[in-house]
């Protein structure tokens, strides 16, 4: 029996469960928005809603709060937008300068150093400073789900984006699915009874007129 217990197994261990939450919220934060399953995005968006309130606190000077975010969510590097495409380009070196200095340590704050024009931010760093200040004085509701129309090829899950809100950027194919082979079919043989009970009949020919009997 489950009393008291909340959440759901999703077929995985716990320790394979907590990582894949923190993955999803890290990629969130990083990007704005994310596309997965509908359960997956109902699991995980109170947690994310968590997260903020406490780089919320941390913005505000809780130095509790930012301990409580690195034991929850971990960090990791995030590659700034504008240099993304400068960092697919670089050598397996290139990128390690980029994203630790000499000494091994991570580079948090994406201020140029040691000799490099940008360096990779913390995701923990991007989450006080700009998401958590875009919502300033909300009291909650910082994320919304949106179902998609859709379905995942594997299993048949159905599919939805979980979105920061303010990041109004269209998710897709929301109100109309994409049509399945049947659905085509079906309709093309509608259309072609349509059309035949539309064209107009044959005019069919008077019958000749019979000729006179001769007694």
């Amino acid at each position: 029996m489950r009393h008291r217990v909340a959440g759901k197994q999703l077929s995985r261990t716990k320790e394979h469960r907590l990582a894949l939450r923190r993955n999803m919220a890290q990629s969130l934060f990083e990007h704005g928005q994310i596309e997965t399953t509908l359960v997956k995005a109902k699991q995980v968006r109170p947690w994310v809603e968590r997260l903020i309130t406490l780089a919320r606190k941390a913005r505000a000077g809780s130095l509790a709060a930012r301990q409580r975010l690195e034991m929850l969510m971990r960090d990791r590097a995030v590659i700034p937008a504008e240099h993304q495409e400068a960092y697919d380009a670089m050598s397996d070196g290139e990128r390690q300068r980029v994203l630790r200095s000499r000494s091994g340590r991570r580079y948090r704050l994406g201020q140029p150093r040691a000799g490099q024009k940008w360096t990779a931010v913390s995701i923990i760093h991007h989450l006080i400073t700009n998401v958590a200040g875009e919502f300033e004085g909300r009291p909650g509701g910082y994320t919304r789900v949106i179902k998609l129309g859709r379905t995942s090829k594997n299993d048949a899950a159905l599919k939805a984006v979980l979105q920061l809100v303010g990041k109004e950027e269209a998710p897709g194919t929301v109100t109309r699915p994409e049509k399945t082979a049947r659905k085509r079919r079906t309709e093309r043989r509608y259309a072609a009874a349509a059309k035949a009970l539309k064209r107009p009949a044959r005019e069919q020919t008077p019958s000749e007129p019979q000729g006179e009997q001769t007694t």
